[in-house]
C-alpha cells in the first residue's frame, strides 16, 4: 500500500469528504480505508490533520431501530443517576464532578449565632 495523497486545507478535489461531511449527507465510510488526508499548518505546533474518505464508495446510514433507540436512552438514563445520593438529576452529570451538583457542592451549615 503507498503513501496517503495529502492535500492542502480547503484543497481537496470533489468526491472525497470527513466523517462529519458524509453524516451530513446520509452517508457512513462503511468499511473503506482512508484515501486522503488534509493537512492544516500551524505555527510552532504539528500541522493538523483531517482524514477523507471517497464518497462514491460510501453507504448510507444505517436506521435508528427500536431496540437501538431504547439500548441508548437505557444508557442515556444511567448517565442522570447520581452515584452517591441515587436521584435523578435531570441532566447527565458531569464526569468532571462525578456526582450531581447538590452533592458535589454542599451547602454550607450556617453559624448558629448566640444572642
Amino acid at each position: 500500500m503507498g503513501a496517503l495523497p495529502v492535500f492542502r486545507w480547503r484543497l481537496a478535489p470533489d468526491g472525497y469528504a470527513t466523517r462529519r461531511q458524509l453524516r451530513a449527507q446520509g452517508l457512513r465510510p462503511g468499511g473503506q480505508p482512508v484515501a486522503a488526508q488534509l493537512e492544516r499548518p500551524r505555527r510552532r505546533r504539528p500541522a493538523l490533520v483531517a482524514y477523507l474518505y471517497r464518497v462514491d464508495l460510501a453507504k448510507p446510514v444505517r436506521p435508528m431501530t427500536p431496540a437501538r433507540r431504547a439500548a441508548l436512552a437505557k444508557a442515556n438514563a444511567a448517565r442522570r443517576i447520581c452515584p452517591q445520593c441515587r436521584r435523578d438529576a435531570g441532566y447527565v452529570i458531569p464526569v468532571s464532578l462525578g456526582t450531581c451538583v447538590p452533592c458535589a457542592y454542599p451547602e454550607p451549615l450556617e453559624p448558629v449565632r448566640s444572642a
